[in-house]
């Protein structure tokens, strides 16, 4: 196979071609543009790496794009351990994290308490709750926006995922931006400082002490407040949990510095990009619409997942480390060694691309069985711990922003801040009479 690469107006060799050229003179460097290549590029890159060098390995790691390589690493969790995020989470919040361990005490006990917390019986009230809002935050972006112009990440997506903080999770009395500048902060240090940054390193650390420094004095509010809150702090601030479990007041805070990290941004940018494949589709937008107006979100959701598929927002998982001499992929023709202390990026994307276990991946399927979707991760160490609140919150958000109409401005693509999509202008466009509207 060989691929020519149309970049920057000329046309060079493969992506492989380029890294081996680097690489003759450069490992190091080969190895930094391969992560360039992830951001600009990452559906030519994977096709080519899943035909070519699916284990692909460079000297700073190694990048598995097959979706049985990738869920082989995700389901061995003692094998291959998130410990490369451990040192700056803890950095950040102070303290271990559960999510930055691997199938210890900690882990289980933790994730089996917030689990709790996250009761899947909330997810009819969710999802009132974040269509009320999508509703609320269109109303107000139509009426700043009179030709319906609006950037649907800051004027919709934001404050759905704000109300949810705190009105679900309970994060009171601490502005919207205050909070998303801390979670932002801590987010690019941990998942997106791959060069070390010492600059980074240090503002996650200060925004880190000021949320767990909010969050310490919320919990001591709430315990002195006969306040009824039925929010999840309100809920982990009443609980009695026996004390042999190790679960003190820090490790509340802790754990609920971990909700909003994996929310507060990660909604958005989901919503962003779905919103996104959904405008490249005429036909398939105007059947998400269509499904939007229908009294049932079971008709409506598939659209939401199938295009997340088509553009997740974890192109690659956080890195994992392998602990031990490891045959991946044993008894296939790609089967390889990975050597302990490797450092591994299961692609995400990539996987839900795989040919071999996604039929025409291009295309945009409503009828695919759940399995290929694993934008909420895999495995039952590591697979997303709100699973059940994120998915009616992002797909009731997206329900009520089609009901409105959308199209796309041609001239505007979602604009990155690093990782994150950080604006999206499209065009609010009436619903034609009987499609739909406010429920």
């Amino acid at each position: 196979m060989h691929l020519a690469v149309a970049r920057r107006g000329f046309t060079v060799g493969s992506y492989l071609e380029q890294y081996d050229e680097t690489a003759s003179r450069d490992r190091m460097r080969a190895a930094l543009m391969v992560m360039g290549w992830v951001r600009e590029d990452w559906r030519g890159l994977f096709a080519e790496l899943r035909a070519e060098r699916p284990i692909f390995v460079t000297p700073a790691f190694t990048l598995v794009t097959k979706f049985a390589d990738v869920t082989e690493v995700l389901a061995h969790e003692k094998t291959f351990t998130v410990r490369p995020t451990a040192a700056s989470l803890d950095a950040a919040l102070g303290s271990g994290f559960m999510l930055a361990r691997d199938a210890t005490p900690m882990h289980w006990r933790e994730r089996g308490l917030m689990q709790l917390m996250l009761a899947p019986e909330d997810v009819p009230a969710l999802r009132e709750l974040a269509g009320r809002a999508a509703d609320e935050a269109l109303d107000a972006a139509s009426d700043s926006a009179p030709d319906g112009r609006i950037d649907v990440i800051d004027d919709v997506f934001r404050p759905v995922a704000s109300r949810v903080c705190v009105d679900y999770f309970g994060y009171r009395g601490v502005p919207s931006a205050t909070l998303a500048h801390w979670i932002r902060t801590i987010i690019k240090d941990c998942y997106a400082n791959l060069a070390h940054d010492p600059a980074l390193h240090a503002a996650s650390v200060e925004a880190g002490a000021e949320l767990m420094s909010y969050l310490r004095a919320e919990l001591a509010r709430r315990r002195a407040s006969s306040e009824p809150c039925d929010d999840v702090f309100g809920r982990l601030a009443r609980a009695s949990i026996p004390a042999e479990c190790g679960i003190d007041d820090e490790r509340i805070a802790v754990n609920m510095a971990g909700l909003p990290l994996g929310f507060i941004e990660s909604a958005p940018a989901a919503m962003a990009l779905a919103v996104r494949q959904l405008l490249a589709r005429p036909d398939v937008l105007a059947g998400a619409a269509h499904a939007a107006a229908d009294p049932d979100p079971a008709e409506f959701d598939p659209y939401v997942w199938e295009a997340l598929r088509l553009d997740t927002f974890f192109r690659l998982m956080p890195p994992r480390l392998c602990e031990l001499d490891h045959m991946l992929a044993a008894g296939t023709p790609r089967a390889t060694v990975i050597p302990a202390g490797t450092i591994v990026f299961p692609a995400l994307a990539s996987a839900m691309y795989d040919e071999d276990v996604v039929p025409e991946p291009e295309a945009f399927r409503l009828n695919r069985p759940e399995h290929m979707h694993i934008h909420f991760g895999t495995g039952h160490a590591h697979n997303c711990l709100g699973v059940h609140p994120a998915r009616v919150i992002v797909a009731e958000t997206l329900r009520r922003l089609l009901m409105r109409g959308i199209r796309q401005n041609p001239e505007d693509d979602i604009v990155f801040d690093a990782i994150f999509p950080d604006q999206y202008l499209i065009q609010l466009s009436p619903v034609p009479s009987g499609m739909g509207g406010n429920p």
